[in-house]
């Protein structure tokens, strides 16, 4: 008798969040304010979740970074309490995690400036795991490979009227793409204090000076200390050489700009 293994792979997600994945506050130095989170179950039977704190950094390589609660320098993880920690949803029910966010006061020594921040975890329990409160079933002759789902809800704190924005350009790349397209890759860091969620675009000039136009990028939020890439479609810009004006917009006066050559094969 030869017994085979029956392997199952669980890719569809049970839970999810209802609400925003970025929730961010200015206040003052000493306030406190509250928040939540809203899980709901997609599915008809009860299922289970857990709730837990990392700290979270990204470079523009794509290098994402889940660290331990309050390691990093601009984490507000040990700032928040929230509860419950372990949440058990009824068929299409929800339930909301609750937080409170309480920002230290000045002091002769320290001194708060910026956007600090931190990650909150939303992770479904599998039935008949370890962790699961429900019975596990008798699965003779099988092997399981569970694949886990979690949410990342960022929580930022700003001090209102502090820090500084600063905007480090890494450098660009012009690729080529075999379906014909072509981006144009733009890195950028931000060296300053405060988040950003900038307006990012490309204005190319040709070598008469001519304008062809602004090329937009996407939003993305950026953190002091973390970098992306932005990838600008330039595919309908024609063989040749040409001026890039690079600008990053933070709103008032926070434009930063660079400027390149590009040489379009």
């Amino acid at each position: 008798m030869v017994l085979i293994p029956v392997f199952t792979l669980c890719l569809h997600a049970q839970i999810s969040i209802m609400s925003e994945l970025s929730q961010e506050k200015a206040v003052r130095s000493g306030e406190t304010y509250t928040g939540a989170i809203v899980i709901h179950n997609d599915s008809k039977e009860q299922q289970e979740a857990k709730v837990y704190q990392t700290d979270y950094s990204f470079q523009f390589n794509g290098t994402n970074t889940y660290g331990e609660a309050g390691s990093l320098p601009r984490s507000n993880a040990k700032w928040i309490a929230f509860s419950p920690s372990y949440v058990t949803l009824p068929p299409e029910g929800s339930a909301s995690v609750n937080y409170i966010v309480t920002v230290p006061r000045d002091s002769a020594g320290v001194k708060l400036t910026g956007t600090y921040w931190s990650m909150m975890m939303v992770e479904g329990i599998q039935k008949g795991s370890a962790e699961s409160s429900s019975p596990r079933k008798d699965q003779k002759a099988q092997m399981g490979i569970m694949q886990t789902i979690r949410y990342g809800i960022q929580i930022s704190t700003s001090i209102e009227k502090t820090g500084v924005k600063k905007i480090k350009f890494l450098g660009t790349n012009l690729v080529s793409k075999k379906d014909g397209k072509r981006d144009l890759e733009i890195d950028i860091e931000n060296t300053g204090e405060i988040a950003m969620l900038p307006d990012v675009y490309v204005e190319l000039f040709n070598e008469r000076g001519v304008s062809l136009g602004q090329f937009p990028g996407s939003k993305s939020r950026i953190y002091p200390g973390t970098s992306v890439r932005q990838l600008i479609d330039v595919s309908k810009v024609a063989k040749g050489n040409y001026k890039a004006m690079v600008a990053v917009d933070a709103g008032g006066d926070n434009v930063f700009g660079e400027q390149y050559t590009l040489n379009f094969k």
